[in-house]
């Protein structure tokens, strides 16, 4: 199966659907213990690090880079999770190619976060 740390993508069952939305995009950013340094890169930079700041920056990086991707996701994150739902495989790969570069290296990370503003951002 193909690498998708820090997220774990899993296909949803017809019962769990919300609208369209086929797949399921997560990260346990308050339990995962594989993550808990990029809690402490969030808060480094005045950031929230639950799975709602997660959210908020994913979607500034897509609205930047792929704008037109963020009408095939839902984000349902809460303060422990990660949660998007995309609507198709297509989708996920997108996501995975344009995010998870960003988010699967801390050292990017940080370095995306060095020019964040954290004005602009609410979590």
């Amino acid at each position: 199966m193909e690498n998708t740390f820090p997220f774990q993508i899993v296909a949803l069952p017809e019962h769990l659907r919300v609208d369209d939305a086929q797949f399921g995009i997560t990260a346990n950013v308050e339990a995962d213990p594989a993550l808990e340094g990029y809690f402490y890169l969030f808060e480094k930079y005045g950031f929230g690090g639950g799975g709602l700041s997660w959210q908020e920056h994913i979607s500034t990086i897509l609205e930047e880079d792929a704008p037109a991707l963020l009408d095939h996701l839902q984000g349902f994150s809460t303060p422990a999770h990660l949660i998007y739902y995309a609507d198709s495989a297509d989708t996920v790969r997108e996501f995975l190619r344009r995010v998870q570069p960003i988010f699967a290296d801390l050292g990017r990370l940080n370095q995306y976060f060095c020019q964040a503003d954290p004005s602009d951002f609410f979590e």
